[in-house]
């Protein structure tokens, strides 16, 4: 899952690219900015450290626009929690594998969502836009970073507290542009430096479109504790 230093190897067009990150043969194969072939030990986290002077409750308590990076503490990543399960229709393909958990639908619609931690390499500090930015580079570097759009996820796991959410840039395809219809969020932390990449392809737009909203409802962006 991470490795030192490899940038920018994938290529191809901007409605090409979402598609070629998101799909190989209706699968989701999503490289590591870091290693092509992580090491099965990369995905032991270590023992949480405690930041003197962080208070991760305050943290938890409020959203994380992409500005807002910086209130993150060094080390610990952020992680995700899925119940993509529970909703009629969505099956686990395989969890926590290398860092990525992946459903599929009856329908067609494919859903990955990969933790990567030291992302290092592809971080610019304190700048969690340009890290982004730059792990979307890596995945593709057809894509256009300038066209990515701001999309969002639950933020914090407590169902009894106001509902907070987590900034992500975004980067969408249609059917109608040829393959299939794509989606895919990805946020890099830098004070962390760890990233958090979503991907979901389906059949055609209205698929997408339904799939999209079960997948929104079940995926929780968890901030460290």
């Amino acid at each position: 899952m991470v490795g030192n230093n490899v940038r920018r190897r994938l290529a191809g067009s901007v409605a090409a690219g979402a598609a070629g990150v998101l799909l190989v043969g209706c699968t989701v194969n999503v490289p590591d900015p870091a290693a092509p072939k992580p090491s099965p030990s990369a995905s032991t986290l270590a023992t949480p450290t405690i930041t003197p002077g962080h208070d991760a409750a305050a943290v938890a308590e409020k959203d994380l626009p992409l500005a807002a990076g910086g209130t993150l503490a060094p080390g610990e990543p952020v992680t995700v929690s899925t119940r993509l399960e529970e909703v009629p229709g969505w099956s686990v393909v395989h969890s926590a594998l290398q860092g990525e958990t992946r459903y599929k639908k009856t329908d067609g619609c494919v859903l990955a969502v990969r933790v990567s931690v030291n992302q290092g390499p592809l971080v610019v500090p304190g700048d969690d836009v340009a890290s982004t930015k730059e792990l979307f580079t890596y995945l593709n570097a057809g894509v256009a970073v300038d066209s990515l759009k701001p999309g969002s996820l639950r933020w914090g796991e407590d169902s009894d507290k106001p509902q907070q959410s987590v900034e992500f840039l975004s980067l969408e395809s249609s059917s109608a542009s040829g393959g299939q219809s794509a989606i895919v969020l990805a946020r890099l932390f830098s004070a962390p430096a760890s990233s958090v990449y979503v991907s979901l392809a389906c059949p055609d737009d209205n698929t997408l479109t339904q799939a999209r909203g079960e997948t929104v409802s079940r995926l929780v962006v968890v901030p460290p504790s």
